[in-house]
């Protein structure tokens, strides 16, 4: 019987290709490589049958297994694909657009027959933002959000609704991936002072006095939600725009947990600070957090919401699972250096540490022994390429990518849950590559002519910084009346200066704020003039959901987001 192994499809600026995974590495034959320069999108059905791709005048759909088209479908406005649970059907969503002549503007949302490209369903999706029709994983129930009901049909008949969940105003739901049982997750916003709700129900009891388990919250501008493999378990995180605390710039962020046996209870995580990610182990009775002000702590979780192994605290904000649950990488990507920790789970022990500095995409190979990171196009225009690496934290292939190219997207093949079972984790790194892009250096400059000498710099050893206002060395210290033996007397104000031996010579900060010890007015000034560009952002964003036509400066600002992102977690460091 041959060896499965997992190819790795690649999308950018010159098209679409496919290659082999490890060991080889060498192309795909058989694909028919397409060579279009404006591929927008791509995608491997849930099950690994298919594979799909849009080039800007047609959407093609190949079997895996001989890589060969079977069915094409010319709609060049296609921007977004997904196939159902078990890729049945392919959905397709496009720009909706309303003119004078057509104000209803034309369905931008179709549901097609895999197989045979045979148009089953329109709808009118005005918001790209969570567009998917979601699936059971049986395929036998289908919903989707319309207005602020839910739509739900049975059984591939999508000419009328079975059920229809119109309880307020749902601004969000999902439903779980359990084949026996289905469960709905439904949000709704509360109006100005009232608390927002979650409620989950048991398909088809959809009456607010049968649901199994709810939630409220106050205060709350968006929910990510979380289930596990079995759909038995879910995870909420609730988080604010807005931090009324003024403990962070990126909002706050809280986090809840719902069983379909209707327990219910609050995860407490025992740092302050953002929630930087969640995700439920594969194995389905624990989940990882990555939590609080950097460096940031990350802990592991039973299903009672109890802490059961703590990571330690390191500069991270990435937790990515292998498929069979058994490895666990923690990393730090965005403004972060790119270090990454491979952990044996079962063990609670570390396998291995490396680096991938400037990485915007990782994901873990189906077998659970590799994983690829990339670093992607408009995230980062430079150094695009993709790497494969082993759980040993080994590298055993890189592909970068010309100056002239752009990487935008790189996808493991997928496969059916069992075909790679798990393995025993191995701590003998294996055989690799050098990469051939130096590490950048972990040590201070120091200039030529005092190299090799003993170094007596102390930071900021001639001023004393606070909050954005420094202190002259010379300037006397303020005394204050103090208490002694009862009797009031004069005294120094007790300081944190480079005199005290436990600061090491450096400012103390306050854990428990994110405004920095800045080293001037200016950088204060920079930090709030990117925010209040954010608030202008999130409020175009607003206006651009409800369907409101923005100006082209207005559009260009919302593009310029994840750079003023950037450039403000940097500040905030």
């Amino acid at each position: 019987m041959a060896l499965t192994v997992p190819c790795v499809a690649v999308r950018g600026s010159i098209g679409i290709s496919l290659g082999q995974g490890p060991p080889s590495y060498e192309p795909v034959k058989t694909f028919p490589k397409d060579d279009s320069k404006t591929c927008k999108a791509m995608a491997f059905s849930p099950e690994g049958r298919y594979f799909a791709w849009v080039n800007g005048m047609t959407a093609k759909i190949l079997e895996c297994n001989t890589w060969k088209i079977v069915t094409e479908i010319k709609r060049p406005k296609i921007s977004a694909i997904q196939f159902s649970s078990r890729g049945t059907y392919f959905m397709t969503w496009e720009q909706f657009i309303a003119t004078v002549s057509n104000p209803q503007g034309t369905p931008n949302l179709n549901i097609w027959k895999t197989e045979t490209g045979e148009l089953v369903k329109s709808f009118t999706q005005k918001k790209q933002a969570d567009w998917e029709p979601q699936w059971t994983s049986d395929e036998k129930v289908c919903g989707l959000l319309v207005g602020t009901d839910v739509v739900l049909y049975e059984n591939d008949n999508f000419e009328k609704a079975q059920h229809r969940i119109n309880i307020a105003k749902i601004a969000k739901f999902n439903m779980s991936p359990s084949s026996t049982s289905y469960y709905i997750l439904c949000y709704m916003p509360g109006k100005s002072g009232q608390p927002q709700f979650v409620r989950l129900f048991q398909y088809p009891k959809f009456d607010p006095t049968q649901s199994i388990a709810q939630k409220s919250f106050f205060k709350t501008d968006r929910v990510n939600i979380y289930w596990n493999n079995q759909g038995t378990n879910v995870l909420l995180m609730t988080s604010t725009e807005v931090d009324d605390t003024n403990a962070s710039y990126y909002g706050r962020q809280t986090l809840h947990y719902l069983s379909t046996k209707g327990e219910t209870a609050m995860v407490t995580l025992k740092k302050k600070g953002p929630i930087h990610a969640v995700q439920w182990s594969p194995k389905n009775t624990e989940f990882c957090v990555v939590y609080g002000f950097m460096p940031a702590k990350a802990s592991l979780f039973n299903l009672k919401c109890e802490p059961i192994f703590e990571f330690g605290a390191l500069h991270r904000n990435s937790i990515y699972y292998n498929p069979q649950g058994n490895i666990l990488i923690l990393t730090g990507f965005g403004n972060l250096r790119g270090g990454i920790e491979l952990w044996d789970v079962d063990n609670r022990k570390l396998i291995s540490k490396t680096e991938a500095p400037d990485t915007t995409l990782l994901q873990w190979s189906p077998d659970g022994e590799h994983f690829m990171t990339a670093t992607t196009a408009p995230r980062l225009r430079m150094g695009n390429g993709f790497k494969i690496w082993h759980y040993t934290g080994t590298l055993l292939y890189e592909r970068p990518w010309n100056e002239q190219e752009e990487l935008w997207e790189v996808l493991w093949q997928t496969f059916p849950s069992q075909t790679f079972p798990e393995k025993p984790v191995s701590y003998q790194a294996v055989e690799g590559i050098a990469p051939s892009q130096p590490q950048a250096s972990k040590q201070a400059y120091r200039p030529p002519s005092a190299r090799g000498e003993t170094s007596t710099f102390k930071l900021r050893s001639d001023e004393f910084y606070k909050y954005g206002q420094k202190k002259k060395p010379n300037q006397p210290k303020t005394k204050k009346k103090t208490k002694k033996d009862g009797k009031e007397s004069d005294g120094p104000t007790p300081s944190h200066s480079q005199d005290n031996p436990s600061t090491n010579g450096q400012v103390t900060t306050n854990p428990e704020c994110q405004i920095p010890e800045c080293d001037d007015f200016d950088r204060v000034k920079k930090i709030k003039k990117i925010k209040s560009k954010l608030d202008q952002i999130s409020k175009l964003k607003k206006k651009q959901e409800a369907g409101k036509q923005l100006e082209i400066n207005q559009i260009d600002k919302i593009k310029k987001e994840a750079d003023l992102m950037k450039e403000l977690e940097e500040l905030a460091l």
